[in-house]
């Protein structure tokens, strides 16, 4: 279906279709809810590019992203979606990463090919400076999730995540824990530094310190989270608690730990964070840092639909502030019980 298949059998101009899909206040009432009405009956979608064209304005968004957790960017995504539908513009998501010597140009030619209204940056793509300048060049709208105030606070939102890992660790110490492991991300995440110096300042806050020997960097996978928790585990003495820098991890110290014949949390306590829907779903439940990922996904695109012209900017930072979620996969150390 086309506009002016619409337009046919509504019995009116294609002008008035672009009225309808646009809210003009210049139609009535009547011809509002007629033409409505056979767009939901036929399915009509008004081709976002070619409404660019006409306007001389995109009404696509772009998530772009460098991250390997696929939990993270499917909840982001929803985020954005949640905002955007029903408003005309669409998502359209690029996967990139920071390590590629074509990163910038790559990301420009995806903008301009595009030719996209703004993007939307969450971890770690937000924490590039080159990346943000260039966006500045091209004026290309946008708005940034990270784990500190990076910008301009109608386009920040600031997710605390040192905060959060400084509650998990105080959790640990206040269970009875004394030796603790950590697993961060990959140090070029600013989420993964914040987050492991919110581990030391928690441990601190109770009289304790992170040993260098109990620290592991992973990479945000499954995968790297059982490789590190093989290389703590094998400590002596082992480890008691592991906090992992997120929730996949954290399901890798968990599989790594059955392997070794472990309970969790008898024998081996675990947190991860983000409380991603696999939180809920391994065995224990996985106590974990809740952060909402889909919300933040939203008030996001709003800041960034906020820049659209005529929109009234976004003046205010958002702050959203981690909360730990106590499950069965962390308990009192074996010793202190007896």
């Amino acid at each position: 279906m086309t506009i002016n298949d619409v337009a046919r059998l509504a019995k009116v101009s294609k002008k008035t279709i672009s009225r309808v899909i646009n809210n003009s206040p210049l139609l009535k009432q009547e011809t509002r809810d007629r033409v409505l009405a056979i767009i939901e009956e036929v399915g009509y979608q008004p081709d976002p590019q070619a409404r660019g064209l006409a306007f001389g304005s995109s009404f696509l968004i772009g998530l772009i992203y460098d991250n390997p957790n696929a939990q993270y960017v499917i909840d982001m995504q929803q985020g954005i979606l949640d905002v955007i539908r029903g408003s005309g513009y669409e998502l359209v998501v690029h996967p990139c990463s920071r390590q590629h010597p074509n990163f910038l140009s790559d990301i420009r030619k995806f903008v301009e090919r595009q030719r996209l209204f703004g993007v939307v940056l969450p971890p770690r793509v937000s924490e590039d400076e080159a990346l943000i300048e260039m966006f500045e060049a091209i004026g290309c709208p946008y708005s940034r999730i990270a784990a500190v105030s990076l910008d301009l606070p109608g386009r920040m939102v600031v997710t605390h995540d040192r905060q959060g890992a400084a509650e998990a660790a105080r959790h640990l110490a206040d269970l009875g824990h004394r030796v603790i492991g950590h697993i961060s991300g990959p140090a070029s995440f600013r989420s993964a530094l914040e987050r492991h110096q919110g581990v030391i300042e928690g441990l601190a806050s109770r009289g304790l310190a992170l040993d260098p020997r109990y620290y592991a960097e992973g990479g945000y996978t499954f995968e790297s989270g059982i490789l590190a928790a093989q290389t703590l585990l094998a400590l002596d003495p082992r480890p008691t608690a592991i906090f992992a820098g997120n929730d996949e991890m954290a399901a890798g110290v968990i599989r790594a730990a059955r392997e070794m014949g472990l309970d969790i949390p008898r024998d081996l306590s675990v947190i991860g964070f983000d409380d991603s829907p696999m939180a809920g779903k391994v065995w224990p439940p996985l106590t974990t840092v809740r952060l909402p990922i889909r919300e933040m996904g939203a008030i996001a695109a709003r800041k960034l639909l906020a820049q659209a012209p005529g929109a009234v900017p976004e003046q205010r930072e958002t702050l959203v502030e981690p909360s730990l979620v106590v499950r069965r996969s962390t308990a009192a150390p074996l010793l202190s019980r007896v």
